[in-house]
């Protein structure tokens, strides 16, 4: 993969795709439709969807692609590949939180390689640069030309004061239970894989998931976590999380910055 190519096409697409989602988003209303595992779909991930699958296809004809709302493309199996969640966060999209985000990743050996995260409500956006460092664009985003960039790093973490991130929608006491084994300065609650960015940034040191996710969910802001310093490992043993798993399902996870002491589970 050429990634001075592929940074370009993916950062636009993600940013045609939040003008969509954010043009549904402040319509008066919207359905709200019931998937086969009974997570929620909007017009907005499908509108996105479209926008995404489509201009990656036409860029990358031969590159394999996974995409959360193309359930044909969930048979796929190899370590190389694009995949998409278009609208990460439907529940925060549908209750009008804000906290949604669109993901895009390129995976390669089962390692998310690039990726690019762009939350269209909270005008914020992530991603990899074609040599792997992750930036924060700020300003206005447009489609062809990137505005001001700034080099987003992981936290130096104090064991004794960590900022830890948890899921909005998701929280449980079996998280609760593993955040109580450090030490706490503070933690905030964040939807989607604004999660792994608030990592990326050092405004947390640590993200913990205790619940189901999958591929789709995770591989961007991984991408973007990897490139600004931090880890992503499985909950269990502590190795790496890798990508291109039979069902795309992904095991318990932590997210952090190096500099933190993990806990066993």
């Amino acid at each position: 993969m050429n990634y001075d190519v592929l940074i370009p096409v993916i950062r636009k697409l993600a940013i045609e795709a939040g003008a969509k989602i954010m043009e549904i988003y402040n319509s008066d209303d919207f359905d709200v439709k019931v998937k086969s595992d009974d997570s929620p779909v909007t017009a907005a991930d499908e509108a996105a969807d479209a926008i995404i699958s489509a201009g990656l296809r036409a860029a990358f004809p031969d590159v394999m692609l996974v995409t959360e709302e193309q359930a044909d493309s969930h048979s796929a199996k190899g370590e190389t590949f694009l995949i998409v969640d278009p609208l990460d966060g439907t529940k925060e999209f549908i209750h009008r939180r804000g906290d949604f985000t669109v993901n895009i990743a390129y995976v390669e050996k089962g390692v998310p390689q690039r990726g690019v995260v762009y939350a269209p409500a909270k005008e914020r956006m992530f991603f990899t640069q074609a040599d792997g460092q992750s930036v924060e664009e700020v300003g206005v985003f447009d489609l062809d030309v990137v505005g001001e960039t700034r080099e987003i790093n992981v936290a130096k973490s104090d064991n004794a004061a960590l900022m830890v991130v948890a899921s909005k929608s998701h929280r449980d006491q079996a998280t609760d239970d593993y955040i109580n084994k450090y030490n706490v300065k503070d933690s905030k609650s964040a939807g989607s894989s604004l999660k792994f960015c608030l990592v990326a940034t050092g405004e947390a040191d640590i993200y913990p998931r205790v619940g189901r996710t999958m591929e789709w969910d995770t591989a961007a802001g991984h991408a973007v976590l990897l490139g600004a310093g931090g880890q992503v490992v499985r909950f269990d043993d502590h190795t790496p999380l890798t990508y291109g798993k039979d069902d795309f399902a992904n095991p318990f996870f932590i997210a952090y910055a190096p500099d933190v002491e993990l806990k066993t589970a």
